[in-house]
């Protein structure tokens, strides 16, 4: 299979939309620990309504495997640096970015669905180490773009 030097634009807006639904999810976010407070208390069977949180998480998943199969069906070429150490680094971001997007809401549905408190500190953990690997992960972008300029950052916003 032929790997491509960019990305169309299923992948493109996979990545745009997946990271906006994550942003939104962690900044808006602000009572859902009271909801799941009140589902805990709820007896089982009770109609307990499912935070909008919920839903995008569920929804983040579903673009996150359909993202890693598209990304399985047509590879990318990773653009390398005269650095192997940087391009070994990019290599293990994409795959820590990869695991938290799904691990975090696995914990998640684990968390609300099965009614398991420990693992919403779990689910927590995967999401602060998200925003903070997606933060570095941006930066990183910005100093390709800016810095290198070795149009790397192009490669996601255009086809």
């Amino acid at each position: 299979m032929q790997k491509m030097d960019r990305y169309n634009w299923a992948q493109i807006a996979l990545h745009w939309g997946i990271a906006g639904m994550i942003l939104a999810n962690y900044l808006f976010s602000e009572g859902i620990e009271d909801g799941f407070e009140g589902m805990m208390e709820a007896k089982v069977g009770d109609a307990v309504p499912t935070p909008w949180h919920i839903y995008v998480g569920l929804a983040v998943l579903m673009l996150v495997v359909a993202r890693v199969a598209l990304r399985l069906l047509r590879p990318v070429a990773i653009q390398t640096t005269a650095r192997p150490a940087m391009d070994r680094m990019a290599e293990w971001g994409h795959l820590g970015l990869y695991a938290l997007m799904i691990a975090a809401p696995v914990l998640g549905a684990i968390t609300w669905y099965g009614r398991v408190e420990n693992t919403g500190d779990l689910h927590i953990l995967a999401v602060n180490g998200l925003i903070i690997l997606a933060f570095a992960h941006s930066i990183i972008a910005l100093f390709h773009q800016f810095v290198l300029k070795d149009g790397l950052l192009m490669r996601m916003l255009r086809t």
